[in-house]
């Protein structure tokens, strides 16, 4: 990636074009950033304490049940996959299934969902954690697998037990894989929020307040919606890679 000043100058540039050619199009389906960017304030960002009452009521449940889907992905992926990473045997027996399932699409799944959980909380949290899981299970798999044998055979040398043999040798070696599943399954994570939150029965959450917006017709409010998650998915990235980067410092990456 190029220095800070050149990415944000050239989104600038892009900023810049869409507001030129909104305005010269006229057309009301496409409005300018500049006036997205004041339906933005006006909604969400101009309440006493910086976010209005609305923004709170919305945000919060979004950001909940994507932490929470999340959550669980995370403990039984990384749980899984170094059982599967330290066994063949496992992986031999359990990669139809996991080919099966990941190779399914979540949305195919949530009518599965509301049949067994209903519409509400509990689906869309099954949603986001099926959906996130994988990523994070074989790329934590596939880390395990990969550590070093030297490594491993240094480990019984100086007469380390299991539990120090996992802390200082599998957890370190396979971080960098868990990482990169855990960015990937982030981005997923927010496309289901949303999804799940379109469907009937939502009663909160951006993805319902985007679906409210078009229902009604106003398109700005839409718009505002979605460049928010954007900027929320841009901005989840980011505190991941700054996590990332301090975890794993001894690597120099």
């Amino acid at each position: 990636m190029g220095p800070p000043v050149i990415r944000w100058a050239v989104f600038a540039a892009c900023a810049l074009a869409w507001e030129a050619l909104s305005r010269s199009a006229g057309n009301r389906f496409f409005p300018p950033p500049s006036q997205i960017a004041a339906r933005m304030y006006e909604m969400w960002f101009s309440g006493p304490y910086i976010l209005t009452d609305q923004a709170i009521e919305h945000f919060a449940p979004s950001l909940g049940r994507l932490a929470a889907g999340l959550a669980g992905a995370v403990v039984a992926g990384v749980v899984l996959g170094f059982v599967l990473g330290r066994s063949e045997k496992a992986r031999a027996y359990a990669d139809p299934v996991l080919q099966l399932f990941r190779a399914v699409p979540p949305p195919l799944l949530v009518p599965v969902f509301i049949v067994l959980l209903s519409v509400g909380t509990q689906m869309q949290l099954a949603t986001i954690a099926f959906a996130t899981l994988w990523p994070i299970l074989l790329n934590t798999a596939d880390g395990v697998k990969g550590v070093d044998r030297q490594h491993l055979e240094t480990a019984q040398v100086f007469r380390l037990t299991a539990v120090q043999r996992l802390w200082r040798v599998l957890v370190p070696s396979a971080l960098p894989k868990v990482f990169a599943g855990l960015r990937l399954s982030m981005s997923v994570a927010l496309i289901l929020m949303v999804f799940a939150e379109l469907m009937p029965g939502s009663s909160n959450g951006i993805g319902y307040l985007l679906q409210d917006a078009y229902a009604v017709g106003d398109l700005p409010r839409m718009w505002s919606a979605v460049v928010l998650i954007g900027v929320l998915g841009y901005a989840l990235n980011a505190v991941l890679l700054a996590v990332q980067r301090r975890v794993l410092a001894w690597q120099g990456g």
